[in-house]
């Protein structure tokens, strides 16, 4: 009998996500609040379902949920208190900072109620979560981490985008001595050395500005993405406008677009692309350690670690408490799944 939920099973990455599932022989509940759209996929799939809205959930019997159902900053609570209440395992796949310092706050109440609280375990953010990991072991005094990506190709889900404006107008976010602290968009430019060559890079608010110090508690912290110079410039020349994005008739419109516009990477992109990943820690002497790592398309990743999340976490393989992905699982955790590159590591001598 399936004992753990999919819930938001029917949106871009959760339907990947169930796929994957029911690929391994496993029977997880799939849930939304799309009653015919839920069923339809658990039909075809040959997997149980149910339908209910986070105001009113239905988590009888189940030990585990895997929230699929963004934007995660409206959605996390809801699903977090659910879980509390019906001593389920709660996972999600949340790249969101302030949804990630939320969940990872209140480690305390899940350990009263003997229950795992585990965000991001899809491309936010293990690979880049276990990357800081292994860079914090090699250098265990370090007192910065920069970590980046970029794509080889590929495009984002309606469900990534949507959660994008959500978040708007703060467009950038860093960790300076511990503090997480707003920076305009492309805050900071550099070029970085990634597996496939160098490229331009600018900052983001990554999920990892949050979860890497829960992981590392190294205090300074900064997350780039692989960005064209020309893009960059653009970003930088929105930014004073970005405030009128706070207004909510203005991000409902934009949402609304979104759904009308895009659906996410073809199967042939996410079978094909890959995420080259990049990290350095720093101490205070100068002494540095780098790393890189390589893993397939992001939603393709996802759908593969956060389905092996949950099966660990449903089986009891994460003790009660709040947890990154490294924490819950060991920095080697994204190397033992299907398609990713093993770390390369270099230490550097002291700078002069």
């Amino acid at each position: 009998m399936s004992d753990w939920m999919i819930y938001g099973a029917n949106g871009y990455t959760g339907e990947l996500v169930a796929r994957e599932a029911a690929g391994r022989g496993l029977k997880p509940i799939l849930a939304g609040r799309n009653a015919e759209a839920v069923g339809t996929l658990a039909s075809e799939l040959g997997l149980p379902h149910r339908a209910f809205s986070l105001d009113a959930p239905r988590l009888e019997g189940v030990s585990a949920v895997l929230h699929c159902a963004g934007p995660f900053v409206r959605t996390s609570r809801l699903m977090v208190e659910a879980c509390l209440a019906a001593k389920a395992h709660y996972l999600d796949i949340t790249g969101e900072i302030a949804v990630f310092e939320k969940v990872l706050s209140r480690s305390r109440e899940a350990e009263e109620k003997g229950i795992a609280l585990l965000p991001g375990v899809g491309f936010d953010v293990v690979p880049s979560d276990c990357l800081a990991a292994r860079l914090a072991a090699e250098l265990p005094d370090a007192t910065e981490l920069t970590l980046a990506f970029a794509s080889t190709r590929g495009s984002i889900s309606r469900g990534t985008m949507k959660t994008m404006i959500e978040s708007l107008p703060h467009a950038g976010a860093v960790r300076r001595d511990g503090r997480i602290l707003p920076v305009p968009p492309a805050f900071h430019a550099r070029e970085i050395d990634f597996p496939g060559g160098r490229r331009w890079a600018m900052t983001i608010p990554w999920g990892d500005v949050a979860t890497a110090w829960w992981s590392t508690g190294i205090p300074n912290i900064r997350v780039y993405t692989g960005t064209p110079p020309k893009a960059i410039r653009r970003m930088r020349r929105i930014a004073p406008f970005l405030p009128l994005l706070a207004w909510k008739p203005v991000k409902r419109f934009l949402q609304k677009q979104v759904e009308k516009r895009i659906t996410g990477p073809s199967e042939e992109i996410r079978r094909t692309a890959r995420i080259e990943l990049w990290g350095e820690v720093r101490n205070a002497a100068g002494r540095s350690v780098t790393g890189t790592l390589v893993t397939p398309e992001g939603y393709q990743f996802t759908a593969v670690s956060a389905v092996e999340a949950a099966e660990r976490a449903a089986q009891g393989g994460v003790p009660p408490g709040a947890w990154t992905p490294s924490r819950a699982f060991g920095a080697d955790f994204v190397t033992g799944l299907p398609g990713v590159e093993a770390f390369q590591i270099s230490a550097r001598p002291l700078s002069s």
